[in-house]
């Protein structure tokens, strides 16, 4: 069958002048989000989004099983990848979204990192997010809980106790692998927030931006009987501050704090 002659369209140019804004949204901001993370997009599209903020977020390789040697792999690649975001545009802050390699790397090296990529962005991670907001609550006693293994938790705990909080109670579950964190269900966090917090405690911080726990925060809360302040929830919180909006984004204790 021969085929029909092809018609030649020519493309004209519109007479109209075009307008543009300033930028597509008012605020926005960077997200460096690990290779494996299936949660920190979620919880921020939940919280971040309706509140008018952008997330545009890239990745940065991770390899399994979550302890400091694979954890601190990671610091080299921090800087490229905020420097991937949004090349020549600016952004609110950029959020590097892994409390336990803020933890390993140094909380220092990971803000310096993000900000020799993103130069003008707030530099915000789980862990000055997390310090922040458990200061901002007036927390002084504070249960620690982790889905990590005690190798990848003792750090952690050892930071807090250095920021000047009182550490009545350290709980680890003891998983390897974040995906096997992001699987962790509502029912089972809610019984480990109950355990792992200890009497007297004026907060309990869930870290891993892996876990749901920022989705389950009324929950966590109830049965803590305490704030709960965790990783993405914290992040949220920081953000919201530093693009100017002091609103609840979300449910629980620290949303609803200056």
């Amino acid at each position: 069958m021969t085929a029909l002659p092809r018609a030649t369209v020519v493309p004209q140019l519109s007479p109209l002048a075009v307008s543009l804004d300033d930028q597509p949204t008012p605020r926005r901001i960077g997200l460096v989000a690990l290779s494996t993370d299936m949660t920190t997009e979620v919880d921020f599209a939940r919280m971040l989004a309706p509140r008018g903020i952008a997330v545009h977020a890239t990745r940065i390789p991770f390899a399994n099983p979550v302890t400091p040697a694979t954890l601190a792999a990671m610091a080299p690649d921090i800087t490229a990848a905020a420097a991937l975001i949004l090349p020549d545009e600016t952004l609110d802050a950029v959020v590097y979204s892994c409390t336990s390699a803020s933890v390993v790397i140094g909380d220092a090296a990971v803000r310096a990192a993000i900000s020799a990529g993103k130069p003008g962005a707030a530099a915000i991670t789980p862990v000055s997010a997390a310090l922040a907001a458990l200061r901002a609550l007036g927390v002084r006693r504070l249960s620690l809980l982790t889905p990590y293994v005690a190798e990848t938790t003792a750090p952690m705990a050892e930071l807090f106790a250095a920021e000047g909080f009182a550490l009545d109670r350290v709980t680890c579950m003891g998983l390897a692998d974040d995906r096997a964190m992001a699987r962790v269900d509502a029912a089972t966090l809610v019984e480990q927030a109950r355990t792992a917090t200890a009497p007297g405690s004026d907060a309990l911080f869930i870290a891993c931006t892996a876990l749901r726990a920022a989705a389950w925060i009324d929950r966590l809360e109830e049965a803590a009987g305490v704030p709960v302040v965790s990783a993405n929830l914290a992040t949220a919180w920081a953000v919201l501050r530093a693009c100017g909006d002091t609103g609840a984004a979300a449910p629980g204790a620290l949303m609803r704090t200056p």
